[in-house]
């Protein structure tokens, strides 16, 4: 005998999803973002010494670029503008994008200004950029030497000259 099932045979059951266990998860995840949020910035007001570290050797050329106490630049010994940058610097390097820049700034140079000469060496293509400042020299004292490359390559470091 073949037996034909009705579909009001079966008991119904319910197929809606329980969304209470979602929501008390997310209530939690939500605290936890809450609490810790706050935590991850950070306020605190530095003054970054100079370096005692051995500085990494120099190189045999290095292209110097220096932004001056009046937001000036200059490549080496001679002044340029901001918009001579680019090409200045395809000279200097002899179109090697690879090679290092060091970055010298004054002390009373503000960090926007530091930051925009910056972006203007990556728009033009040169990644390696490394922060020169002061070796071996206490915050205070005045030096009347040359001063070394460091090697952080564009690492929040202390931009200092001479």
């Amino acid at each position: 005998m073949i037996r034909i099932r009705h579909t009001d045979e079966n008991p119904h059951e319910a197929s809606e999803i329980n969304v209470t266990p979602f929501i008390d998860v997310m209530l939690v995840l939500l605290v936890i973002f809450m609490v810790t949020a706050p935590l991850t910035t950070v306020n605190v007001p530095v003054d970054l010494p100079s370096s005692t570290e051995k500085p990494t050797p120099r190189p045999d050329d290095p292209v110097f670029l220096t932004v001056k106490a009046d937001h000036g630049l200059a490549l080496g010994e001679g002044d340029i503008s901001t918009d001579a940058l680019p090409g200045a610097l395809e000279t200097a390097t002899k179109g090697n994008k690879d090679e290092r820049i060091f970055l010298r700034a004054d002390r009373t140079v503000d960090y926007g200004t530091l930051m925009g000469v910056m972006d203007k060496l990556r728009s033009a293509g040169y990644l390696k950029v490394a922060l020169v400042n002061l070796q071996g020299q206490e915050e205070g004292s005045e030096a009347g030497s040359m001063p070394v490359p460091s090697g952080n390559t564009a690492a929040p470091a202390s931009g200092k000259t001479p």
